[in-house]
């Protein structure tokens, strides 16, 4: 599994003209499931975002975590970060898991974060997504789990 954080001051994701999901202040988190990826990854996967130490603390160091600040976390599906790039002009996704799989680790994941935190909001598995958002810093990170 992949994971693509962004700090931001605030971000939606629109599904056909309607917001489904959106928070202020926290982390936008792309998510990437891979064909070997299990339930079993699933709680690591979640502490591990809550709590990443990527905003500032009182002293303006990057040492205060998601629950730390209080902040809202959006969750989107995105099945290109499984792509296998380091080849070719025109990535392959051999690596991703099948879509089916994909959306019950998707919405284990949500749920897994949804009984940990409570700003907790999320894209829609499989539509085609508009993202906004107001990246702050930036700051990106990419967490790789196996």
């Amino acid at each position: 599994m992949k994971v693509l954080i962004q700090r931001v001051q605030s971000a939606s994701v629109t599904v056909n003209d309607d917001i489904v999901g959106s928070i202020d202040q926290g982390m936008l988190v792309f998510v990437g499931i891979e064909r070997d990826d299990t339930p079993a990854l699933l709680e690591r996967v979640a502490e591990r975002l809550l709590n990443y130490r990527l905003f500032a603390d009182a002293e303006g160091r990057m040492n205060a975590s998601l629950r730390d600040i209080d902040g809202g976390l959006l969750l989107v599906s995105q099945f290109t970060l499984a792509a296998d790039t380091r080849k070719g002009l025109r990535p392959g996704f051999s690596s991703a898991a099948a879509p089916a799989d994909a959306q019950l680790l998707y919405n284990a994941l949500f749920d897994t974060l949804g009984g940990k935190h409570h700003t907790v909001a999320a894209g829609r598995f499989g539509a085609d997504m508009q993202v906004a958002l107001v990246n702050d810093g930036p700051v990106t990170f990419l967490l790789e789990f196996q």
